[in-house]
């Protein structure tokens, strides 16, 4: 596992300037960006054991970071 965060633009640099745009004009797509930012930085502190989490709680937010970010992209490619 790598303690490396996932942040939208590390994840998809050749859409950076979409993420941008539709942050701005698309009010959903700006609610699952901030939720994927927030949860995200949880998971970030759980894997570098800043705030440590259980193990099973730790690994249910990486799934629910995965469906995140798998959703974020249809938005993207669309």
């Amino acid at each position: 596992m790598s303690h490396t965060p996932h942040e939208l633009h590390e994840e998809f640099p050749d859409k950076a300037e979409k993420i941008s745009e539709l942050k701005q004009s698309d009010a959903h797509f700006a609610r699952l960006a901030d939720e994927y930012h927030d949860l995200n930085r949880r998971v970030h502190r759980a894997e570098t054991n800043v705030e440590p989490v259980e193990e099973l709680a730790e690994v249910e937010m990486r799934k629910k970071r995965a469906a995140l970010k798998d959703e974020i992209y249809k938005m993207l490619s669309a």
